[in-house]
């Protein structure tokens, strides 16, 4: 895009396509959003540029270096999924106690695995109270950071960086991660209010005194606030563990695709800059992502994916034998899993099963 006349002309045959492909363009993942705006409303150069300065870009690949995984042998892809529970900013100050704690952790973990032909795809939670081996890593500083045994999987983040976590994961799993996207509790809470809210199916009554979040059985529409209660809630749901909530996770992220495929954001370009504007604010990608044509560009080949078919799965851990508060991977299920990403096939049943459930 050299200047504002190209991208202009590239834009109009572009939104008249989007109106007769908008429901395979809305099953795609979230990021899609992105590409409602860029071809549904956003007519004029300055919105692109400040959508497009709005993401914050992560140079992975320069961070990692060589001593990776291999990439799939195929055209699947795989996407680290991070939700951060960053203290920055007044606005995440004020979010999920946040004042309260200091740093910042990944507070939700998910590897997407989108297999080859890209018209379905797996989420796998990773639980932040996973004990795992970090590697040596280096921060953005330039600082070196040791191997450690037996490290909360949620303390990479803050005590190495988003790169760290990368290759923890990659490390851990033998996958080789493609990209990386990250959204901070504000994105996450202004995402949802910018959209009209979520409808949750309740089944147990949550009332969870930590995060306020007092929920009877039934069906809610959530707002922004009450969203971030609910995948944050683990006082009010099974042992209280980390693994409860992670059900409520992934059923929270079916329903916010499911509720932004039924909207018609390509009826309102001013809703649909909304919330391209908050979901981009807030968002930290790998460099490969950190613009709006590149957002683009991945959501497109992705249009085949519905939510509605999407696979939500734990990774299978156990309760330590020496901390019963923390988890360990469970083998071999975990292994089996990790080995059918890294091969892009059919996941067995036998490894989609956690002998802890936090139930």
């Amino acid at each position: 895009m050299s200047d504002e006349s190209d991208l202009s002309s590239r834009r109009r045959p572009r939104g008249r396509k989007v109106r007769t492909r908008g429901q395979r363009i809305r099953r795609a993942v979230l990021v899609t959003l992105l590409v409602l705006v860029v071809a549904g409303g956003a007519t004029t150069y300055w919105l692109y540029s400040r959508l497009d300065g709005n993401i914050t870009g992560v140079d992975i690949d320069k961070a990692l270096g060589e001593d990776r995984p291999e990439k799939l042998p195929t055209s699947g892809q795989n996407l680290l999924v991070l939700g951060s529970d960053s203290r920055d900013g007044a606005e995440n100050k004020e979010l999920g106690g946040g004042g309260a704690v200091s740093g910042a952790r990944s507070d939700t973990a998910m590897v997407v695995h989108i297999p080859e032909g890209r018209s379905r795809a797996v989420a796998v939670s990773i639980p932040r109270d996973t004990l795992v081996t970090r590697p040596e890593c280096t921060k953005a500083d330039g600082t070196a950071v040791p191997t450690a045994n037996r490290v909360m999987f949620n303390s990479v983040y803050s005590q190495v960086g988003p790169a760290c976590v990368v290759k923890t994961v990659e490390k851990m799993s033998g996958v080789r991660i493609d990209h990386y996207l990250e959204i901070n509790f504000a994105g996450f809470k202004d995402l949802v209010d910018a959209i009209g809210g979520v409808t949750v199916d309740v089944e147990k009554p949550i009332h969870d005194k930590s995060s306020g979040l007092d929920l009877t059985a039934g069906t809610h529409r959530l707002d922004g606030t009450q969203s971030l209660a609910y995948v944050r809630t683990r006082h009010g749901i099974g042992d209280g563990s980390d693994l409860g909530r992670i059900g409520l996770q992934q059923q929270f992220l079916l329903a916010l695709l499911s509720e932004v495929k039924s909207q018609d954001l390509l009826g309102s370009p001013a809703k649909s800059y909304k919330v391209a504007n908050s979901a981009t604010k807030s968002l930290t990608t790998d460099s490969g992502l950190a613009s709006l044509t590149s957002l683009a560009e991945f959501a497109r080949s992705m249009n085949g994916v519905d939510p509605g078919s999407m696979e939500t799965i734990m990774l299978p851990v156990a309760y330590d034998k020496v901390d019963p508060n923390r988890v360990v991977a469970a083998q071999p299920q975990a292994g089996t899993l990790w080995k059918a990403i890294r091969e892009d096939s059919t996941i067995p049943e036998s490894a989609k099963k956690s002998p802890a459930t936090g139930g």
